[in-house]
């Protein structure tokens, strides 16, 4: 390795070309990045006691088959967004100057034929800097003034436009942009190949994770390392149509995420957004089996699906009816779920009327627990496993069974629950209140109403003050009947004419043109035959459409033969052991101490649940999070969650990964004092949320 400091336009002379290598993420800097360049050189241009200004690094490898006379292009591994940014603002300024040069050497003929340009060359050996794909033919036709290519760059046209709108600006003063460019500072750094590990390299200089996304990493360590050909050959089959279907914002946005998900329903795992990357390498490592190709090749589908589902791309109507519905709910953490479940579709074990009723069932699982205000951390951990212990031979009634056998926690509603709380909540403030708004008027519906035409309509006005008319009409009892449903289901309606309603009385907007009277809606079917608007009908019409809404968000129906057939032996927890059963516990300091913490730990969820076993008691949710051995003068308790994951700002827990324990769990932590046991119920309930999925997938 070789490392120098060097001007950047010089180090853009020096060779004869700079090539992006195809595994490379695309450009994408953003205006705000491209503007802090420009400031930059602008000030560094402006002050005559600057004569520098560093902008960091660029790593490239060295080619062996270079020679004193044959230059061998360059190809860069870090470093191409400011390579790229500032050879946007070369040509923007090599199209401003013209025939003029401002500075010294910046004509627009010397800027395009030393930065830009090899005016010895021909083909897309001319140009000074080759970069990816759409990116490529974008910045090659800017430097040639030609149009705009069908496929071109977002990111390359946009930030091109803000420099030719900067230079613009400056009305031909262009002298301090020219002289700030000359100052710009690069570490140049050289592998060479054979010696250096470009991998090691790029991950030392991407450690934090902030330059370059998750993905972006994983693309790099796939392909990084292959011989060129293979490397083309499998970016183009495999990599370059993800990138492609996603499209240039949803590879943006979306591709962690994906990947995310990919390895959640590969390995049972949620990875932390931050860890993907390491996650997958893990992953990879496990399944060699299948080579870089079988790897890349599984990726492609897997994403196929996510793009269907997450992108609204699916092309069958009844699947993207059914998907859009439960995208809605804008939950995120049935995405793994959905993404095995298309595998199992598109391999024949789920057919697609089953595929639409197990999503329906999702959709309905979570809405009815939004409603029913259950606590969604544990969400992104029953989906990442739910097909676990699934029977694909019996998907759909199994499947049905799985969800009438989760535990309270992470219950699925009864109809009676959920009717009970849909009629008093409030679902004006729902955060999703425009899903609910159009699941019930789409419901049976051959020709669906757009609600975004709508908006929502307070029937009993929000207006604290209400006119006279209001009050004779609710009664004396007006007060508590406003604030009791103003917001709940029986009030809240959808209309096109919410200015034309305002506060009017109820017998105004039933009666008025476009009133109740003569609405289309079904929602609000039955509001034109009222001759008054009371506590009595708001309470009738929120008990009406909560019965409807169990229909549309329904309950999993499996016959009692087939749950018997699916019914798995009982587990039952040993009585063997009780409180009596250590002899530690009966020290009046140790006991005192073991209650006052068995207290706080049953009090952390519902679903908490006490075991005695023989040398310990099990705190446990789905297994068990801690294990409390009583010891003489103290209690050693034992986390089941790995040392690295565990916040300890005190560093009183110890790593007995690896060695031969009592309880469950890597992490042991002694508590001696009740002054104590508020800091280790936080460690505590670290381990708890672990089990329970405390962070939703998004």
């Amino acid at each position: 390795m070789k490392a120098n400091e060097t001007k950047l336009l010089n180090f853009l002379q020096s060779s004869k070309q700079y090539v992006i290598p195809i595994y490379q993420r695309t450009y994408s800097w953003l205006e705000s990045e491209c503007d802090q360049l420009w400031q930059d050189i602008l000030r560094a241009g402006r002050n005559e006691q600057q004569f520098v200004h560093f902008v960091g690094s660029v790593v490239h490898i060295e080619q062996d088959e270079s020679t004193a006379t044959l230059q061998a292009p360059k190809l860069v591994i870090d470093g191409q967004q400011r390579l790229t940014t500032v050879s946007l603002l070369l040509a923007a300024l090599a199209e401003t100057v013209g025939d003029n040069e401002p500075v010294e050497g910046f004509s627009a003929k010397k800027i395009r034929n030393r930065y830009l340009t090899d005016p010895d060359e021909a083909g897309d050996k001319r140009y000074k800097l080759i970069l990816t794909q759409t990116d490529r033919t974008s910045l090659c036709a800017i430097i040639d003034h030609a149009p705009r290519p069908h496929d071109y760059s977002v990111r390359v046209d946009s930030n091109f436009g803000f420099f030719k709108s900067k230079l613009s600006g400056l009305s031909g003063d262009l002298g301090d942009v020219c002289r700030g460019l000359t100052k710009l500072m690069i570490v140049d750094v050289a592998l060479t190949r054979g010696q250096d590990n470009p991998q090691l390299v790029f991950e030392s200089l991407n450690s934090t994770g902030r330059e370059l996304s998750q993905a972006d990493l994983i693309r790099n360590y796939v392909l990084m390392s292959l011989e060129h050909d293979l490397q083309t050959r499998l970016y183009e089959q495999y990599w370059r149509p993800m990138e492609v279907e996603f499209g240039q914002d949803g590879y943006r946005d979306h591709f962690d995420n994906f990947m995310r998900h990919y390895l959640t329903v590969r390995t049972g795992e949620v990875p932390r957004i931050d860890q993907v990357y390491v996650a997958f390498k893990n992953y990879a490592a496990a399944k060699q089996e299948l080579g870089v190709e079988g790897l890349m090749a599984e990726i492609l589908s897997y994403s196929r699906y996510f793009i269907r589902y997450v992108l609204a791309k699916e092309p069958d109507p009844q699947l993207a009816a059914a998907f859009r519905d439960l995208r809605d709910l804008r939950m995120g953490v049935e995405y793994p779920l959905m993404l095995e479940l298309y595998v199992d579709y598109e391999e024949g074990r789920l057919t697609k009327v089953d595929f639409i009723t197990v999503v329906r069932l999702v959709e309905s699982y979570i809405f009815r627990r939004s409603v029913c205000e259950i606590p969604t951390n544990s969400l992104n951990k029953t989906f990442a496993t739910f097909l676990r212990d699934v029977d694909k031979e019996r998907y759909l009634p199994s499947v049905q069974f799985k969800f009438l056998s989760l535990p309270s926690y992470r219950r699925f509603p009864t109809s009676e629950e959920f009717e009970r709380q849909l009629q008093v909540r409030d679902m004006y403030g729902f955060r999703n209140r425009a899903y609910w708004l159009r699941r019930l008027e789409n419901f049976g519906r051959k020709e669906r109403v757009s609600v975004d035409e709508y908006t929502v309509e307070h029937i009993m006005p929000q207006n604290e003050d209400l006119r006279s008319e209001w009050r004779e009409m609710l009664g004396e009892d007006w007060q508590r009947i406003h604030s009791s449903y103003l917001h709940t289901l029986g009030n809240l309606t959808l209309t096109g004419y919410n200015s034309e309603y305002s506060d009017r009385p109820f017998l105004e907007k039933r009666d008025m043109p476009g009133g109740f009277a003569q609405s289309p809606l079904k929602v609000n079917e039955g509001l034109g035959q009222l001759d008054c608007w009371n506590e009595e009908q708001i309470v009738a019409r929120a008990k009406r459409l909560a019965a409807h809404a169990t229909e549309i968000w329904s309950y999993p129906e499996l016959d009692p033969v087939a749950q018997s057939e699916l019914q798995a032996p009982r587990q039952t927890e040993s009585t063997e052991f009780s409180i009596t059963s250590y002899p530690q516990l009966q020290s009046s300091t140790v006991r005192t101490l073991f209650n006052s913490l068995r207290t706080e730990i049953l009090s952390l969820d519902e679903a908490v649940t006490e075991v005695f076993r023989q040398e310990y008691i099990a705190y446990k949710a789905e297994s068990n999070f801690v294990d409390i051995e009583p010891q003489a003068n103290r209690l050693k308790l034992y986390l089941n969650i790995p040392f690295h994951e565990l916040n300890d700002p005190r560093g009183i827990a110890k790593d007995v990964s690896g060695v031969g324990t009592v309880g469950n769990g890597d992490v042991a932590v002694f508590l001696e004092s009740p002054s104590d046991i508020h800091y280790v119920l936080g460690l505590v309930r670290q381990a708890l949320d672990r089990q329970l999925g405390g962070e939703e997938v998004r």
